[in-house]
């Protein structure tokens, strides 16, 4: 058991590992080509060297006279602009005409601390670069300098996109679209025309010494190198497919792009806006939560019951019932269906007693009442059948007279 010979475990703490602490990072990036190189920078320069060699080298001088020349002219004009505007895009540093003159880009710049400021530019402050920036400016984290009319960070130019380089970056991006749309209508006609009418692409002085279709030139004029109808069918198919894909990436952006032109907004003012459109919706679909969050069962309240009409008057009128809480109303409901039942019962006893005297009267009205006070909600059904029974129960007794039928008196 070797333990003596295993390092140990830190437990104190590491200089400089506290977040509150200003921790030199990086040097701030001036352009582009500053390190480290991103790698869709790399992969944009590959395919933009492939469509260039395979289109001027391959399928454009396969091209029958005069559209190989408009095709030349065409073609080498948006690859010639677009190289121009994207080593313009990626050149220049769109930094804040204040950080340009203050710094050097050899200096490490800190980390930003929010226990000390809650936001990187305040008052129109930066606390990075420690310079008063304009209101349209932006700290990027990336390149770690403030950018002027900043935009977005374009990692395809390994740069930011400002005020500075926004016309380039434009440029660079609708040049693109039209070359890879001219590529790819050059090569979709010389690899139908090869099916159908090879011999239109065979025009070149170099075919002549060549016997059949089953063999092709490319690099034409300086340099021809035979291939193969295969050879020539695949790189078609590769070339084709590679620019498609270029085309549904640069083409969304163009029309993105022209869309926030015609509104007069940046990349990051779209991004603020559609942030705070979010924001809005989410605290509208809050809000009805938000008021009475914490009433989630129904209250339950007293529910005065109106049943006056059904004691005072012959017909069977409803109960009115002020809240409709779901207790209280069966409460209610109970309630009025007792005081009916009850009514009916009155109208038996009472259909049986027209001759009787007033003294009669008033003890009959008295018992209801009594039967009433009595009531109890639990055992509604009881007090009905005992009432209903206590009035059928009564002994009769005939009138001497015969006209009506009398009741007796029991104390």
């Amino acid at each position: 058991m070797n333990c003596f010979s295993k390092r140990l475990r830190r437990t104190a703490p590491i200089p400089g590992s506290s977040h509150n602490d200003l921790i030199p990072s990086t040097p701030p990036r001036r352009n582009g080509w500053s390190w480290p190189l991103q790698v869709f920078q790399l992969i944009g320069w590959l395919v933009y060297s492939y469509i260039a060699i395979v289109s001027f080298g391959i399928y454009i001088p396969l091209l029958p006279p005069p559209w190989n020349h408009v095709a030349y002219a065409l073609t080498g004009s948006s690859f010639i602009v677009h190289f121009l505007a994207h080593i313009a895009a990626v050149t220049i540093d769109p930094a804040d005409a204040s950080v340009r003159v203050k710094h050097s880009y050899a200096s490490p710049m800190p980390l930003f601390d929010r226990t000390k400021q809650q936001h990187v530019i305040q008052d129109l402050h930066c606390y990075l670069c420690d310079v008063n920036v304009g209101p349209k400016v932006k700290h990027c984290s990336i390149c770690n300098k403030c950018v002027e009319s900043f935009d977005h960070h374009c990692k395809w130019l390994n740069n930011c996109v400002g005020g500075r380089n926004y016309r380039f970056f434009f440029v660079a991006m609708s040049s693109a679209t039209v070359g890879t749309i001219l590529v790819i209508v050059v090569v979709l006609f010389v690899f139908i025309q090869h099916y159908l009418d090879p011999h239109i692409l065979r025009t070149a002085p170099q075919f002549d010494s060549l016997v059949g279709n089953t063999t092709w030139l490319v690099f034409l004029p300086f340099a021809p190198i035979k291939t193969s109808s295969a050879g020539l069918l695949i790189i078609a198919f590769v070339t084709v497919m590679l620019s498609i894909t270029c085309l549904l990436l640069i083409g969304p952006l163009l029309v993105f792009h022209l869309y926030l032109l015609s509104k007069g907004i940046s990349t990051y003012d779209h991004i603020k806006i559609q942030r705070q459109k979010k924001a809005r919706k989410q605290e509208t679909h809050l809000e009805p939560h938000d008021s009475k969050p914490y009433d989630k069962s129904p209250q339950i309240k007293d529910s005065p019951v109106d049943c006056q009409s059904a004691l005072s008057h012959g017909s069977s009128s409803s109960c009115q019932i002020d809240n409709e809480a779901s207790l209280a109303g069966r409460f209610s409901e109970s309630v009025c269906a007792e005081m009916e039942n009850f009514q009916r019962s009155s109208k038996k006893v009472k259909s049986f007693r027209n001759g009787s005297t007033t003294h009669t009267q008033n003890r009959e009205r008295n018992k209801s009442m009594k039967t009433m006070e009595s009531w109890n909600p639990d055992s509604s059904e009881e007090a009905q059948s005992s009432s209903v029974r206590s009035s059928e129960s009564v002994p009769r007794v005939q009138d001497p007279l015969g006209s009506s039928v009398m009741t007796s008196d029991y104390s």
